[in-house]
C-alpha cells in the first residue's frame, strides 16, 4: 500500500498528515485502478459500470477514473432527495459532469422516500439508510437494464469502520477506490485532477439535514486513519496503549476499535448454517 505509512504513521510523537502519495505512486496507483476496471468489465462480458454520484470526493474520484476508462459507457447517476441534500451538492455532481463528459441520469428520490415513509414508522436514522438503500436500487435497475457492473464508491477509511449502509451504498460489483484511506485519497483526487472544492468540502452522506461524516463519528479523517493503519497494517494492538503511541486519546482509538469490530458483517457475506448431507 503505497505511502500509507508516510501518510498516516508515527514520528516523535506526532501525527504525520501533511506527506501524501508521491506522483509516481499516484501514477502507479492510477494505471492499477484503470487496468483493474478494464479486466474485470471484460471478464464480467459487461459493457461498462454505472454509480452513484453524489458530488463528495469518493464519487468524484470514482467518476474520473470511469469517465477516463469508459467514456460513454460509464453512467454516473445523480439521485438527490431534494428534501435534506444540499443544492450545492447537486450542483457539484453536475459540473464534474460537464466538465468530463459522462452520461447521466439525475433523479430525485423524494417521491419515491415519500411513499416508503407513508407506510414506515419514523425514525430519523433508518429513514436516512433508506434514502441509500432506493439509491442502491436504481443503480442496479440501470446495472440490469444496460448490462453494467455497479461501482462501488467506499474509500478504505469509511469501509474498515463500517461507515456506509448495508445494501445501500454499500452494494457494488468492484470496489476501485477501497485501497486508499480518506487521507491518501484526497492526494490522488488531486493527481487525478478532482477540482480542489470537491476535495476539501466536508465530507456528507447526506441521509439527512446537516449530515456530516466527521461530525457524526467524532474523529477526524486524520486520526481515523492513523488508528486504523497502526492498528490493522502495523499490528499494534489496545494492551500496547495505542494512544500513548500517536498522541490519539485512549477514547478515540477504543472507539475506531470497537467500529471495525461491530461491523464486521457489514464486509463477509451472510452467515450460512452447516448441512451435513447425511441429514437427508
Amino acid at each position: 500500500m503505497p505511502r500509507i505509512q508516510r501518510l498516516c504513521m508515527v514520528e516523535y510523537g506526532e501525527i504525520l498528515t501533511d506527506v501524501g502519495p508521491t506522483q509516481t505512486e499516484c501514477r502507479r496507483i492510477q494505471q492499477n485502478i484503470e487496468e483493474f476496471l478494464r479486466n474485470m468489465v471484460s471478464q464480467k462480458k459487461a459493457n461498462g459500470v454505472v454509480f452513484g454520484l453524489s458530488g463528495g470526493i469518493d464519487s468524484v474520484t470514482v467518476a474520473y477514473l470511469a469517465a477516463k476508462v469508459f467514456g460513454k459507457n460509464a453512467l454516473a447517476l445523480v439521485m438527490p432527495d431534494s428534501t435534506v441534500s444540499p443544492s450545492s451538492e447537486t450542483g457539484d455532481a453536475l459540473k464534474v459532469i460537464g466538465e468530463i463528459g459522462l452520461d447521466y441520469k439525475l433523479i430525485d428520490i423524494d417521491v419515491i422516500h415519500k411513499i416508503y415513509s407513508n407506510h414506515l414508522e419514523p425514525d430519523e436514522r433508518a429513514l436516512g439508510n433508506l434514502r441509500a438503500r432506493i439509491r442502491a436500487n436504481i443503480i442496479y435497475y440501470y446495472a440490469n437494464l444496460k448490462n453494467y457492473l455497479v461501482l462501488g464508491t467506499s474509500d478504505k477509511s469509511e469501509y474498515l469502520i463500517g461507515y456506509f449502509t448495508k445494501f445501500g451504498d454499500g452494494s457494488a460489483d468492484i470496489l476501485p477506490i477501497v485501497e486508499l484511506y480518506k487521507t491518501q485519497l484526497r492526494e490522488f483526487a488531486k493527481f487525478i485532477g478532482v477540482p480542489n472544492n470537491i476535495i476539501t468540502k466536508r465530507s456528507s452522506p447526506n441521509l439527512w439535514k446537516g449530515h456530516y461524516a466527521e461530525e457524526e463519528i467524532g474523529i477526524e479523517y486524520e486520526k481515523i486513519d492513523t488508528i486504523l493503519y497502526c492498528m490493522l497494517e502495523q499490528q499494534y494492538t489496545l494492551n500496547k496503549f495505542l494512544d500513548e503511541i500517536t498522541g490519539i486519546s485512549k477514547k478515540d482509538v477504543e472507539k475506531i476499535y470497537q467500529m471495525y469490530q461491530n461491523t464486521q458483517h457489514k464486509r463477509i457475506l451472510p452467515e450460512r448454517v452447516g448441512i451435513i448431507h447425511g441429514d437427508f
